[in-house]
C-alpha cells in the first residue's frame, strides 16, 4: 500500500542508488511512504535527478569504500531526516574477467572490489547502526549477488564479494538481532547500465536476451 511522506515516515539510505537496482529500490521505497537518502559516489547528477524525483527524497554524495565518507554519509543522513530506519547497501563494484584469468585477478584488483563490496558494507553497518537501533524496528539488507553462492559472477574478486556478504549477513543478524533485522538479497542476472554479459555464468543459467 502506496503512503503519504511525512516528518514521520520511515527512512532508508540506498547506497549506490542512481541508477539500476539501487534506483530501482530507492523508487520502491518511496512509493511505500520511505524518505530516501539517494547517493552515489560520481553519478551525481543522476542521483540528484532520482531524488527530485521522489517525494522527501535527498541525494548525498560520498564513496563508501572511504571511512570517512561512509560516516558522513550515515550523519548527513540523520542530520537530513532526523532517524534511519533502513539502510540498504547496494553500492558495489566489479570487474569482467575470465575466472580462469589467475593473472588478470591482481591484487590491485582484488583491494578495489572488496574495498567497495565488503569493507564498504562493512563500515556502513557500522556507522548505521546505533540509528537504526534508536528507532527500534531497524533493518540493513545487504544486495548480494547468485555469484556468491554458485560458482558464476564477472570474476573470482566479485563473487568472493559477494560470498562475503552473504556470511557478513549472517554473522551480523545473530549479533544484532531482534533489535536490527540484518537480511541479504541475492539476485541474478538483471538488465541494468552495468556489465550485460559473463564469461562465467553460473552452471544452468543463461544471460537473458536483450
Amino acid at each position: 500500500m502506496v503512503t503519504e511522506n511525512t516528518d514521520n515516515s520511515p527512512v532508508a539510505l540506498v547506497t549506490g542508488s542512481s541508477s539500476g537496482i539501487g534506483a530501482a529500490v530507492a523508487r520502491s521505497l518511496a512509493a511505500s511512504g520511505y524518505r530516501v537518502a539517494v547517493n552515489s559516489a560520481r553519478s551525481v547528477d543522476a542521483g540528484r535527478a532520482l531524488a527530485a524525483e521522489l517525494p522527501g527524497a535527498h541525494y548525498i554524495q560520498g564513496d563508501v569504500a572511504d571511512p570517512e565518507q561512509a560516516r558522513a554519509l550515515v550523519a548527513q543522513t540523520v542530520d537530513r531526516f532526523g532517524r534511519l530506519d533502513l539502510l540498504v547497501n547496494n553500492a558495489g563494484t566489479t570487474v569482467i574477467l575470465p575466472h580462469a584469468d589467475l593473472d588478470g585477478a591482481t591484487p590491485e584488483i582484488w583491494r578495489e572490489i572488496l574495498d567497495v563490496n565488503v569493507i564498504g558494507t562493512w563500515q556502513m553497518c557500522a556507522a548505521a547502526v546505533p540509528h537504526l537501533k534508536a528507532t527500534g524496528s531497524g533493518s540493513i539488507i545487504n544486495i548480494s549477488s547468485i555469484a556468491g553462492c554458485r560458482p558464476a559472477g564477472s570474476s573470482v574478486p566479485y563473487a568472493v564479494s559477494k560470498a562475503a556478504i552473504n556470511h557478513m549477513t549472517c554473522l551480523l543478524a545473530a549479533a544484532l538481532g531482534p533489535e536490527v533485522r540484518v537480511n541479504a538479497v541475492a539476485p541474478g542476472l538483471i538488465d541494468t547500465p552495468g556489465p550485460r554479459t559473463s564469461p562465467n555464468p553460473a552452471p544452468g543459467c543463461r544471460a537473458r536476451p536483450r
